[in-house]
């Protein structure tokens, strides 16, 4: 790590120099990462993402790319993700190496594009390697990269310092002209996810340092305000769109009281920074906790505000200490939690753009800790070597997690306690592998953590369908359909035991209901036209089966 801005001798050597680390890293991400050519998709996301959504057919047709920018399904406007996916059904069809790779490839590109930022931002050559090398090797950002559904946050993550780079052109000469590809970078960056809305206000911090644009008086304040009006108005949209893409009706998810979710939201903080420097026991999903300790609460508010106030009192002094910890606290804050966005304490894809401040602060900070340049040259190169060797061999183990779906379950169940999600993608799992009593054991236990989840009721009534107890699965998707009168699976589950049970009508109008809420429903079609067959509609049947054929697609079992 360089104690001082690159001085060499000759631009040539410079260039050179900036070759080899970005040959390094490109070598560092393919080695953590290529083993997911030959992952599965795993039922997490990915079914609604890429194997059951029969638009992906379309590919970058008229058709398809009219659904990618009028869709909010998953709960997102990101029609850019979107495009992507129809991109690579393109490409590889339903193939998930093709995937997976896609998602590295996008991995990769921002972390060069973060590299070349912070070496035109600040002249340090190491640092920024650094920086950079952090954010391509840490073993939180694994899920990100080798989880497919996630194809938003590497999407994001390019524009993101695409934007960055972009804005630091302009300002070494501001103009319209180099002022307009910054807005337009940024609009891509959030139409491929909304998390990118805090982009603005790390402009604003990069003034600060390096840029050392901004001054704290009225005038340099305004004049802030004024250049990055149109990106704050921008992510004001966005913000309000993505709003309105996650409003959920009531009986969906279980919503937790403020107090809770505040005082999840600064432990979750201590811990992701717990985990920053020693990421041990990783998982797909971490469920809320059902109690936390006052004192617990107390002490992570006082370390997260003794942090920050220690922060801003080092402004002037250690500029980079108070642009990185902001850096991020601003880019966590929208999914800290305490606006309601799941039933998980935390997780590690949030963890992926906000680490860059982290890396940071440890690249400028530990360097001016140690005042003596020869010990800090070679103490620091060798730590940050040894640092980034070890974060990269836990990354690859853990990037074996996600190898398919009972991998993954399997994981997490042993890396949480009480986790009702990984006991029902076990379940999920293992109906699959036709386990199907272990696979009710697993729905059992998740139904007794989390009465309040329809799908998982709906799950297990699949089992007992599968296993002959009729009545069990009935009893199961009611129950199901009484939570939450707008799963449609329950609905399309149910209709297919009342067609095994020779109640066809009564299968109609369950599966006419999953299609009346979910017009896109494969399944729900076939099923529905094998009850008008037995029930002797045979062009109703022939109306069904058909619009089955023009959204066919292959599938796997919701969950």
């Amino acid at each position: 790590m360089d104690e001082n801005p690159v001085n060499e001798k000759t631009k040539t050597g410079t260039r050179g120099r900036k070759l080899l680390i970005e040959i390094a890293l490109a070598a560092a991400v393919w080695a953590v990462f290529a083993q997911v050519y030959r992952f599965d998709f795993v039922s997490f996301d990915d079914t609604a993402y890429v194997l059951n959504n029969p638009h992906l057919r379309h590919g970058l047709s008229w058709e398809g790319i009219r659904w990618a920018f009028g869709t909010t399904s998953c709960e997102f406007w990101h029609p850019l993700t979107w495009l992507s996916f129809l991109l690579d059904f393109e490409l590889f069809g339903l193939h998930p190496g093709g995937y997976h790779l896609t998602n590295v490839v996008w991995h990769l590109l921002a972390t060069l594009l973060l590299f070349a930022l912070f070496c035109r931002m600040t002249g340090c050559l190491w640092r920024s390697a650094f920086v950079a090398a952090f954010f391509a090797l840490h073993p939180l950002h694994v899920e990100s990269v080798a989880w497919v559904s996630e194809r938003k946050d590497v999407l994001s993550a390019f524009f993101w310092m695409l934007t960055l780079y972009l804005y630091v052109y302009y300002t070494e000469k501001p103009a319209l002209k180099r002022y307009l590809p910054v807005v337009f970078s940024f609009v891509c960056g959030l139409m491929s996810k909304p998390m990118v809305v805090t982009l603005p206000l790390v402009m604003i911090l990069l003034d600060v340092w390096p840029l050392k644009r901004l001054n704290f008086d009225r005038e340099g304040l305004l004049l802030q305000l004024k250049e990055k009006l149109p990106l704050l108005t921008l992510s004001a949209v966005f913000t309000a769109v993505t709003l309105y893409a996650q409003y959920r009706p009531a009986g969906r998810d279980l919503q937790f009281p403020l107090a809770s979710r505040a005082a999840n939201a600064f432990v979750s903080l201590v811990t992701y920074l717990q985990k920053t420097l020693w990421p041990t026991h990783l998982a797909a999903f971490y469920p809320f906790p059902d109690h936390i300790p006052a004192l617990k609460a107390v002490a992570a508010v006082a370390l997260i505000f003794l942090i920050t106030a220690s922060a801003a009192a080092a402004a002037k002094r250690l500029p980079f200490l108070f642009v990185g910890w902001f850096w991020f606290l601003i880019c966590i804050s929208p999914v800290a939690g305490v606006v309601p966005i799941g039933d998980f304490a935390m997780a590690d894809r949030f963890h992926y753009l906000p680490s860059i401040g982290l890396s940071v602060i440890l690249a400028w900070g530990l360097p001016a800790i140690i005042k003596n340049d020869t010990l800090a040259k070679k103490f620091l190169l060798a730590a940050a070597g040894l640092f980034l060797l070890a974060m990269g061999i836990v990354s690859y183990q853990q990037t074996t997690v996600w190898k398919n779906s009972l991998a993954l379950a399997e994981h997490t169940l042993n890396a949480t306690r009480n986790n009702f999600m990984a006991h029902n993608g076990l379940g999920v799992a293992l109906m699959r592998e036709e386990k199907i009593q272990e696979a009710v054991a697993h729905f059992n236990q998740a139904i007794a953590l989390a009465p309040h989840k329809s799908r998982f009721y709906s799950n297990r009534g699949i089992a007992h369908h599968q296993l002959g107890n009729h009545q069990s699965a009935l009893e199961d998707f009611n129950r199901a359909i009484s939570i939450d009168p707008r799963n449609e699976s329950a609905y399309n589950n149910r209709g297919c035991l009342y067609n095994d049970l020779g109640q066809h009508q009564k299968a109609v109008d369950d599966l006419s209901a999953a299609i009346r809420l979910k017009p896109d429903y494969v399944e729900a079609y076939l099923n529905r036209a094998k009850a008008h067959d037995r029930l002797g509609r045979y062009q109703q049947a022939v109306d069904d089966y058909n619009r089955a054929m023009i959204l066919n697609n292959n599938f796997l079992p919701e969950n």
